[in-house]
């Protein structure tokens, strides 16, 4: 069992490179600014203007890109609203030999109320034993069904048996501008737990970089 897992793998751009993009059209020289002076034009002219319409595009020239291992629910969360660029794990190409799966902490203890066919003494290991049970399914079905549908069919089709907690590795990949939206949705309150944990990852993994290139940009968040 494995818990949800967020890495920053590479970043492209920073406060420089939005400003730059920002200042394209009155050919100001990025580098001959201050600190202060970038941290002024992100903050009081392109993101809170005044207008309440943001000027989000330069925000487009700092992107961040990570590698994820989420249960499905959150690889749904992340693909909705087409807020970043995701690849991952295909379960239609390889057979998923790791059966990494995910185990909600917060189902522990709590007792069911009528007796399940799974044993176990609480929700948590009754996922835990039935998680197993679909894993070790879906290797004997595709083991089976290769030889009379073939491999790549085989494949495909035995995954039904993976279940929702199972986990992929997605690589992640989205711009500034759509960080701060994807961040806005997640992270709330009403969002599913694992998601907004994994907002919050990833936000923490942005401010963590060395010389935080995106100080200014984050501030102007008010993240």
């Amino acid at each position: 069992m494995n818990q949800n897992k967020v890495e920053l793998i590479d970043y492209y751009g920073g406060d420089k490179a939005i400003a730059r993009a920002a200042w394209t059209s009155t050919q100001i020289d990025v580098e001959a600014k201050s600190p202060e002076q970038i941290e002024d034009l992100i903050a009081n002219k392109l993101w809170n203007n005044g207008s309440g319409k943001p000027h989000k595009t330069p925000f487009e020239r700092g992107i961040v890109e990570f590698n994820i291992t989420c249960e499905q629910a959150s690889h749904i969360h992340l693909l909705k609203h087409r807020l970043a660029n995701i690849n991952g794990e295909s379960a239609r190409y390889k057979e998923l030999r790791e059966d990494k799966f995910y185990l909600p902490e917060d189902w522990k203890d709590i007792i069911p109320s009528i007796k399940q066919d799974v044993a176990g003494d609480d929700w948590y290991q009754i996922l835990d034993i039935y998680t197993q049970i679909g894993n070790d399914l879906y290797h004997n079905a595709l083991k089976d069904l290769t030889s009379v549908l073939g491999r790549k069919r085989a494949k495909e089709s035995a995954r039904y048996f993976k279940t929702m907690n199972s986990q992929l590795t997605l690589s992640v990949m989205m711009n500034m501008s759509c960080f701060h939206n994807f961040y806005t949705l997640r992270h709330d309150d009403a969002a599913q737990k694992e998601i907004q944990w994994i907002a919050e990852d990833m936000l923490s993994c942005i401010k963590n970089i060395p010389n935080n290139p995106f100080k200014s940009t984050i501030k102007a968040f008010n993240l």
